[in-house]
């Protein structure tokens, strides 16, 4: 709400829809830049711990330690971790996205692994008799499988990424990070208001996209819907049911 002075900007209000407008190019180019890290970030992440987890599925010998390593780096404070990364980028966007691929890697990982196990062993002996390879096996019967709880690990990793870029407004780089921060040292409420509730609504948007991906390339994992005429037919006295006349009754004792 306005102040006396009738201008939400100078009465410094949390909510001002002038802040809105006048700022919306500053707005829009922090969010870009906070889809972007977002994407790179959890798109890197995909990559590196697709063949780690292949490799811990193979190797007994790897698992503890990518488990285990991935485990620690997740433990790592972001402010500690983009402090460690800057001596090796420089104050750039690759701190940020190093960071933040390192953080998914734990969740991505062991999801994928998850999903890998929990494929049923027929549907593996099924395939290799019908004479499918290794590599055809595993993209064309067991990742589709496994689909669910990999998405699973992506919308986690996804809106945890959402959250933490937001750290990177210490090197520049953090999208709406970097507006909640001015904003803070500014004191500037409308500012860090509307910064903050961009950022809810970046997570909450991406993961319902990725859910809706996620039912669309696992139609199979759908419940299915009950027929309308279930139930109707069975029990006694049932509309459906067929009841002998009296006739049938005298012929059936005879």
């Amino acid at each position: 709400m306005a102040g006396q002075g009738g201008n939400c900007l100078i009465d410094n209000d949390w909510i001002c829809g002038e802040y809105v407008r006048t700022r919306s190019h500053e707005l829009m180019d922090a969010t870009l830049q906070h889809i972007g890290i977002t994407l790179a970030s959890v798109g890197i992440g995909l990559l590196v711990a697709f063949p780690l987890a292949l490799a811990a599925r193979r190797w007994r010998g790897v698992a503890g330690p990518v488990l285990g390593l991935t485990t620690v780096l997740y433990t790592v404070p972001s402010l500690a971790m983009f402090s460690l990364l800057v001596p090796v980028f420089g104050l750039s966007a690759a701190v940020v996205v190093t960071g933040l691929v390192l953080y998914s890697l734990t969740i991505l990982v062991r999801n994928i692994l998850a999903g890998l196990a929990a494929v049923p062993e027929e549907a593996r002996e099924a395939a290799r008799g019908m004479g499918y390879g290794p590599v055809r096996l595993l993209f064309g019967v067991e990742l589709p499988l496994a689909l669910p709880a990999v998405m699973a690990g992506v919308r986690i990793a996804t809106v945890s990424t959402v959250s933490l870029t937001t750290v990177g407004a210490l090197t520049g780089y953090g999208g709406l990070g970097n507006l909640i921060y001015e904003g803070l040292h500014s004191v500037f409420k409308a500012q860090v208001l509307t910064a903050s509730v961009l950022c809810v609504l970046l997570a909450v948007v991406a993961d319902v996209l990725l859910l809706g991906l996620q039912r669309l390339l696992t139609p199979w994992a759908r419940k299915p819907r009950a027929r309308r005429g279930a139930g109707k037919t069975g029990g006694a006295g049932g509309a459906g049911e067929a009841r002998p006349v009296r006739g049938e009754r005298k012929k059936a004792v005879a």
